[in-house]
C-alpha cells in the first residue's frame, strides 16, 4: 500500500509541474504576441514621433485597470522590447524548450530585465 501511495504522489507532482510549466510558457508567448501587436501598431505610425508613448499609455490606461498592474506601462514597453529581442516566435519556442532544461536561465540571469515575466 506505501508503494503504491508513492506512485501516486509521484503522478500528482509530475502533473503539477508539468502544468506550471505550461502555463509558464504560454504566459511568456503572451507577452510576446503583446509586444509584437505594440511594435507593429508603432511601426504603422512612424511619422508620429510620439506614437510610441501615447500608444503604450492608453493600453497601460485601458488594461490595468482590468488586468492588473502586469500590464502597467513599465510592463508594456517591456512587452515591447522583450519582441524586439526576440522577432521570431520560433526562435523564442525553440530557446524556451532548451532553457527549461536549464532552470529558465535565459530569463533568470542577473542582467536580464525580463525576470518578472515568468
Amino acid at each position: 500500500m506505501n508503494h503504491l501511495i508513492q506512485e501516486i504522489k509521484h503522478i500528482i507532482h509530475q502533473a503539477k509541474n508539468q502544468a506550471v510549466r505550461a502555463v509558464d510558457v504560454q504566459r511568456v508567448l503572451m507577452y510576446w504576441h503583446i509586444g509584437e501587436r505594440i511594435f507593429v501598431a508603432e511601426q504603422g505610425e512612424q511619422h508620429r514621433a510620439d506614437y510610441g508613448t501615447y500608444l503604450i499609455k492608453n493600453l497601460a490606461k485601458q488594461l490595468e485597470p482590468e488586468f492588473g498592474s502586469g500590464f502597467s506601462e513599465r510592463q508594456l514597453e517591456l512587452c515591447r522590447q522583450f519582441y524586439r529581442l526576440f522577432p521570431i516566435v520560433s526562435a523564442l519556442r525553440t530557446e524556451l524548450e532548451i532553457n527549461y532544461k536549464k532552470n529558465y536561465s535565459i530569463f533568470r540571469q542577473p542582467e536580464t530585465q525580463f525576470n518578472h515575466l515568468i
